[in-house]
């Protein structure tokens, strides 16, 4: 079953780390005006590790993230995923990690609306190149781990906001990542939608996938296992807890 994913640091690089940063920064330059994001960031991730990276707004929070998934890169510092520096990368290598390596899951779900959920969902797997009848096994097998097995055909307009958010997670599973980002997943959800997420998300932890959650919400930053706290970007805290 490609859902069931190894433990215990079977698939992190000769250290065991997934992720590894190290004196990462990050400056925005608008003319003369220099904003400094990230200012020396030092974390290591493992495989299978569930945690949430929390602060308030403009500490850093989605800045990082989107250097931890390829959508950006450092000013200085060094990224190693999976023990490759991820600077020396070229453009096409950082795009085949973010369509096959990192399965991303944002708060605005980010699906195509005049497709139904199915194909939003198959969708990464055609850039793959998987034939017509494994793209449909595995799609249906991902809408069963998210609990819709009877909503494929419907189109996103047709779903609730917590339907979207599972589809999004469907998704964002179709090439088997080695890493799961979320920014945000509960933000444009009600109460009990935004705990079904969560309650999913710890299931993928169980199975033995990789999870970052980009949170304000202490609620869910408390059903990790790791809190990483930012305030102007750098790292204040770093805790394990008891989920």
């Amino acid at each position: 079953m490609f859902l069931k994913r190894k433990k215990d640091g079977e698939s992190g690089g000769g250290n065991g780390y997934l992720i590894e940063l190290e004196g990462v920064r990050k400056v925005y330059r608008t003319g003369v005006v220099e904003v400094e994001a990230l200012r020396g960031i030092d974390l290591r991730i493992r495989p299978n590790e569930f945690l949430s990276i929390v602060g308030p707004s403009g500490s850093g929070k989605s800045t990082l993230m989107n250097i931890v998934g390829c959508l950006d890169m450092p000013t200085s510092g060094s990224y190693r995923l999976l023990g490759e520096e991820v600077g020396g990368f070229s453009g096409d290598r950082l795009a085949e990690i973010r369509n096959r390596r990192v399965g991303f899951v944002f708060q605005n779900f980010n699906l195509l609306p005049l497709i139904s959920a199915y194909e939003n969902v198959e969708m990464p797997l055609l850039f793959k190149g998987l034939r017509s009848a494994e793209r449909a096994e595995r799609v249906e097998q991902l809408f069963g781990l998210v609990g819709l097995s009877d909503r494929m055909k419907h189109k996103p307009t047709e779903l609730s906001g917590g339907e979207m958010q599972r589809v999004a997670i469907a998704r964002a599973l179709a090439c088997d990542p080695d890493i799961i980002l979320a920014d945000e997943p509960t933000g444009n959800l009600d109460s009990g939608a935004g705990k079904d997420i969560v309650h999913l998300f710890e299931e993928l932890w169980a199975k033995g996938h990789t999870l970052v959650i980009i949170t304000h919400d202490m609620f869910i930053a408390k059903r990790t296992r790791r809190v990483v706290h930012l305030h102007d970007g750098r790292i204040q805290a770093d805790d394990a807890v008891g989920g």
